[in-house]
């Protein structure tokens, strides 16, 4: 572990990695995934752990295109990584990072806390005129 390196909650290293809460305390527990306790006994997993959790899942897994969209209309659809969710009030502001470039989008709060939107996860941007919808995939 280097001297920066940050150190996750379970959630979000299970949301980083694409797998449930549960599959990744199990790997915890069997010693598969290397975490740090707290003085309260807590695991904290560090980032530079699940780098090779991330390089071993088939490439197949994360597709890109059309085909991890449910069936919709709109053809304008891109995926990238959710890099902010500000929720405040009725309104949620969802911010992807899709290759070198950056969309916003302002979305209920609901839809947020619904689609469990978190950093570091994979979403799409659905794109019809003027208006930007966000999709968890």
């Amino acid at each position: 572990m280097s001297d920066v390196d940050v150190l996750l909650k379970p959630r979000e290293a299970a949301a980083a990695l694409g797998v449930s809460y549960p599959t990744l305390k199990q790997w915890i527990l069997a010693g598969t995934l290397k975490t740090i306790k707290t003085p309260g006994g807590h695991h904290r997993i560090p980032q530079s752990a699940l780098n090779p959790l991330m390089k071993s899942k088939p490439t197949t897994a994360r597709k890109t295109s059309r085909e991890r969209f449910r069936n919709v209309s709109g053809r304008n659809q891109l995926v990238g990584t959710i890099t902010q969710v500000k929720i405040s009030g009725l309104l949620a502001q969802v911010s992807l990072k899709i290759g070198d470039q950056q969309i916003t989008s302002i979305i209920t709060s609901d839809a947020a806390r619904e689609m469990q939107l978190r950093k570091g996860q994979t979403a799409g941007a659905l794109i019809k005129s003027t208006e930007v919808m966000i999709v968890r995939v």
